[in-house]
């Protein structure tokens, strides 16, 4: 009969320990979301002159390829260039290049 209670109790013993254990092991984890600069797709007419400027001094023998624009007023323009490569420059609405990586 000893042997019975002592299983009884080391069984329980084993049991709330285990609960307690996998309560205590749970991670609470954290989502971080960084807000990146979010550029959507826009319409080559929608470029301010100032950019336009810009673009055909740097880039005269250059087609656009694409234009987005994000809510600082900034543009994402690909330049396709002569050669047939691609390039991603960033400019703000008064002509003004931005060094993005």
């Amino acid at each position: 009969m000893k042997n019975y209670a002592l299983l009884v109790f080391l069984t329980l013993g084993i049991m709330f320990n285990a609960t307690a254990k996998a309560s205590s092991d749970i991670v609470k984890a954290e989502i971080i979301i960084h807000t990146a600069d979010e550029y959507v797709k826009i319409k080559s007419s929608e470029l301010t002159p100032p950019v336009i400027e810009e673009i055909l001094k740097q880039y005269p023998t250059s087609k656009l390829g694409g234009a987005f624009k994000n809510d600082k007023g900034e543009f994402k323009l690909i330049m396709v260039l002569k050669s047939g490569t691609r390039k991603t420059v960033y400019i703000d609405q008064y002509g003004n290049w931005i060094n993005k990586r």
